[in-house]
């Protein structure tokens, strides 16, 4: 009997055996039964609990094994009885095998549907029999480390969680018994695995792969990708392209292999067996084509969806394979936009009376190009280098070309609209230019009646919105939006009257075409390649916010691919190097005594005011930049928050008044801007007192030509201009000294007005001065400001990346 891990016999705890008439039987050794009183209890100790079958095997005075089994009972029950107890041979008859070291042994069957199963298990050698055991089953404690050791060894080589070769328990991840492995995991495991499995020490490798199966072999032959019309999108500014792709002579099924492109599988069996590898460069790259395709529409299963304005695209699918069908066509003809060595070479037109530079030269090519094939784009130049004129260099080759047809119309800010009038008559006299300033009521006469016979039709923005049925109802060969960041927001009306407005032509015009958002950019996009970026939800979900907050620079390089043949931008520093210098300082200047203590009076209060704001910072926008407006007020003067303070000096009027009065005196023409008109008309009045001229502009200005005349004339040495009214449609190179009275966190804003000096048919360096209070909102502003200009410049100009967001931290750090 058994208590508590003693085994409590008669006699002897040994398992012996001898032969009996060729029968052989074991029990336990003993004596005679002694009289009760003769009795002995012998005790013998254990190194673990037996087993309940090896205790029920014990109570029997023996277990005679047959001869026939002799050899099941050596192969199967042998080693499990050795774990219990020591067996010895009680006659030499009695020969008991030896016990070889167990191998861990891994047994692979192939499977349907390239598939194979692994069996792991320990085999014992028995004499010249195997035994086998399951892989968890308990070993003999001399084996235990050894059989440890080895599978550990397995486990981590096997550890990769893709592979599925190991299983959760409560104290971990363990090699699991059974797994089956498949498709690119099979393969994975054939060619990685098992090759090193056997080379470790204690581990057996069992194959059992029938003759019949596939011999599975990789191919090296690259791909031949082949994009063939689909004609399902119904659409006719769309194009379904099926995908099929072979590889070595063989068609790989679509299905499957964008399943394995989009888990990021590293092979593909083929049903032949043949494999071969997806790290490539073709499929990575048609991965991410379906992928975008996918993200930005809904084209059906297996079909990859490409619009007419994705000129991009169409390039990159010609790197990838080939194009066959209508598409076929529609490629060729849209290579030239990207690729500037094969652009068609298109005259310039005679009537132009203008010598184009070559780089607007090559600006009216691809004008001419887009025009051609009815696909609308950004002219997105720097400020000064002729946007207005390549653009009238179009609409004078399309007369010439096309003959008489419905006039062009061009929307622009009221400022610029004469502008346009003028430069229509300088350079293309042949054109008949007409321009909208008033509405019907005022200039008594209807729309179509007043551009009758006319070739290029100019109004404003604001026309164009409250008169827009009247201009939708007219026949237009193309529509140009000059400063088109007017129209940015595709919230605005002014978006949806250009957006909606029937030409088949459409063109947008600025330096600036994003100002503080990839939203931006979108919108002037969906005005003129409406099919480039489909829709503003995920165009954000696809590239803006991977772009500007998971600052995802594969996205961004995407990005700049997609825009970049439909939008043409130059710098001056890169096409005008005939252009004199521009020098820029930031002039840090220390507030008065008198007025610090007041800024810093009016900056305690804000900024517990907005703090308790920015939880809701959507919610509390317009109340949060309210403050922040005040808080550059006060940076400025004091005075703009509250008249009672008109006591307290204006460091910065105290500056500029010094500065101005000596460049006045050294003969230097200056413009001074500023954000808030109250501030510039203090500085004229400064100016005046100083005994200064000066001519003034902003909002309110009625008779701008008279005024711009005055300054161009040499009337007045210094300019003042607000920010908004004279920020752009300006040609001043008459001055040569330019000064920000206030940053703002919009570095286009600022370039726009230094580029009214610093422009083609400047001849002297240009030297800009930005006024910065020290210790100031103002100080933050410029560092967010240079944030922006790294975000405009890594889209468009391909720099670094920068996000642009003003978050609920920026806005902290500026209260700071």
């Amino acid at each position: 009997m058994l208590a508590d891990g003693m085994l409590v016999a008669p006699d002897s705890s040994v398992l012996v055996g001898q032969p009996v008439h060729g029968v052989a039987w074991w029990g336990v050794r003993g004596q005679a039964a002694p009289r009760p009183r003769d009795r002995v209890l012998r005790l013998a100790p254990l190194a673990r609990p037996l087993e309940p079958g090896f205790i029920a095997m014990l109570t029997k005075p023996a277990i005679q094994v047959p001869a026939d089994d002799e050899a099941r009972f050596f192969e199967q029950y042998y080693p499990s009885l050795l774990r219990q107890a020591e067996m010895v041979a009680v006659d030499p008859s009695v020969r008991l095998p030896d016990l070889g070291a167990a191998a861990l042994t891994l047994t692979v069957n192939r499977m349907a549907g390239h598939r194979l199963s692994l069996r792991w298990e320990w085999v014992l050698p028995v004499g010249d029999r195997h035994h086998r055991e399951p892989l968890w089953a308990p070993a003999l404690v001399a084996d235990a480390a050894d059989r440890e050791k080895v599978v550990r060894r397995v486990t981590e080589m096997v550890a990769d969680p893709t592979l599925g070769l190991l299983e959760s328990t409560p104290a971990g991840p363990q090699l699991a018994a059974t797994a089956d492995v498949a498709g690119d995991t099979m393969i994975r495991f054939l060619n990685d695995i098992l090759p090193r499995l056997t080379d470790i020490d204690g581990v057996d490798i069992v194959r059992q792969l029938d003759d019949a199966g596939p011999a599975y072999q990789e191919t090296l032959q690259a791909p031949v990708i082949t994009f063939a019309s689909a004609d399902t999108s119904g659409q006719p500014d769309w194009y379904d392209l099926s995908v099929q792709v072979a590889v070595g002579g063989e068609q790989v099924p679509f299905d499957e292999l964008f399943v394995a492109l989009a888990a990021d599988q590293q092979y593909l069996i083929l049903p032949s067996g043949m494999y071969f590898s997806l790290d490539r460069a073709e499929f990575r790259q048609l991965r991410d084509l379906i992928a975008e395709s996918r993200a930005l529409d809904d084209p059906p299963h297996g079909v990859l969806r490409v619009g007419r304005f994705q000129a991009g695209l169409w390039q990159e699918l010609a790197e990838l394979g080939e194009v066959s069908g209508q598409a076929a066509a529609w490629q060729e003809a849209v290579r030239s936009l990207s690729d500037a060595g094969s652009r068609v070479e298109h005259r310039i037109p005679s009537g132009l009376k203008a010598t184009l530079r070559p780089y607007q030269q090559d600006g009216f090519r691809w004008l001419a190009a887009l025009h051609e094939h009815r696909l609308g784009g950004v002219l997105a130049d720097d400020m000064g280098l002729g946007k207005t004129l390549q653009a009238l260099a179009l609409i004078c080759h399309v007369r010439e070309t096309s003959g008489p047809r419905a006039p062009f119309l061009v929307v622009a800010p009221a400022s610029v609209v004469h502008n346009w009038a003028s430069e229509a008559s300088q350079f293309t006299p042949d054109l008949v230019a007409t321009t909208i300033t008033q509405t019907r009521a005022r200039r008594g006469a209807t729309l179509a009646d007043a551009v009758r016979g006319a070739d290029l039709v100019v109004t404003s923005y604001t026309l164009f919105r409250l008169e827009f049925e009247d201009y939708e109802a007219l026949d237009w060969s193309g529509l140009i939006l000059d400063e088109a960041q007017f129209v940015n927001n595709p919230h605005s009306q002014g978006y949806r009257c250009a957006k909606q407005l029937p030409a088949q032509f459409k063109l947008a015009i600025t330096g600036t075409p994003m100002e503080n958002n990839l939203l931006e950019l979108w919108s002037l996009l969906s005005i003129t390649a409406p099919g480039l970026f489909p829709r503003a939800d995920r165009f954000t979900d696809h590239y803006r916010n991977p772009i500007e907050k998971a600052h995802d620079a594969e996205r961004l390089a995407q990005l700049r691919r997609r825009i970049r043949p439909l939008m043409l931008r130059r710098r001056k520093a890169d096409v005008a190097a005939d252009l004199p210098d521009k020098q820029e300082q930031v002039i840090e200047l220390d507030l008065n005594p008198k007025h610090r203590k007041v800024y810093q009076t009016y900056l305690q209060r804000e900024r517990q005011k907005v703090l308790g704001l920015l939880g809701d910072l959507q919610q509390n926008r317009f109340e949060i930049f309210r403050s922040l407006t005040l808080l550059r007020q006060a940076s400025l003067d004091v005075t703009l928050v509250d008249p009672k303070h008109r006591a307290v000096p204006s460091t910065k009027l105290d500056m500029l008044a010094e500065q101005v009065s000596d460049l006045v005196a050294e003969g230097h023409r200056t413009l001074v801007f500023s954000q808030f008109t109250r501030f510039l008309d203090a500085a004229r009045q400064r100016m005046e007192a100083a005994g200064i001229r000066c001519c003034y502009l902003d909002g309110a200005t009625r008779d701008r030509a008279t005024v711009l005349a005055e300054f161009k004339n040499g009337t007045a040495p210094v300019f003042l201009i607000s920010l908004k009214a004279g920020g752009f449609g300006l040609n001043l190179t008459e001055a040569d000294y330019c000064i920000l009275l206030d940053p703002w966190w919009n570095p286009a804003t600022e370039a726009q007005a230094v580029d009214r000096v610093h422009r083609i048919g400047q001849t002297r360096n240009v030297m800009v001065y930005r006024l910065v209070a020290k210790d100031t909102i103002e100080e933050k502003v410029m560092a967010l400001k240079a944030r922006k200009a790294e975000l405009f410049g890594s889209v468009l100009d391909g720099g670094d990346f920068a996000s642009a967001q003003l978050t609920a931290a920026d806005i902290r750090d500026l209260l700071q």
